[in-house]
């Protein structure tokens, strides 16, 4: 992966951007709408230190566009009201539909580790239910930049 060439005394070391994706909850997921239009909406999303994995609806916009171009960019970021409380990450990439879609609940190793990810982190350890309408997508990031803006202070 290339190394972040702006911004590098903002950027989070690789510990600090892995327990940051590990514990925030939202991403904002943008994908290629048609005629090259960006569309972007918020997901639920789990990190496993190597890929950032997306429960994604099926019947919707952004897997529409994943299934005619996997181009990807997710930002998960997190703020306030002081400039020195901004921090976040944008992960790019190609996009990997994995598993069934819509998801069932059929066996799949792959799945284990995020859906147990996703479980931990949004269902309090509870296995949730496949309701046939969601599905998992994959990313693994082919370019991170990160900042955190508190770091300007040090």
């Amino acid at each position: 992966m290339p190394a972040q060439r702006r911004g590098t005394a903002i950027a989070m070391t690789e510990d600090e951007l892995d327990e940051f994706l590990r514990e925030e909850p939202i991403c904002r997921v943008a994908t290629i709408g048609p005629g090259g239009h960006p569309h972007v909406g918020a997901l639920w999303f789990v990190w496993d230190g190597t890929a950032l994995w997306l429960n994604s609806l099926t019947r919707s916009q952004r897997w529409t566009d994943l299934d005619r171009d996997r181009r990807i960019s997710v930002v998960v970021d997190t703020g306030g009201t002081d400039f020195l409380q901004l921090k976040g990450a944008e992960l790019t990439g190609r996009a990997e539909l994995v598993g069934e879609a819509p998801r069932t609940g059929a066996p799949v190793d792959e799945l284990r580790e995020p859906e147990l990810l996703f479980a931990g982190k949004y269902a309090g350890g509870r296995t949730f239910a496949y309701d046939g309408r969601h599905a998992w997508v994959r990313l693994t990031p082919q370019k991170i930049v990160s900042w955190d803006f508190a770091k300007i202070r040090r």
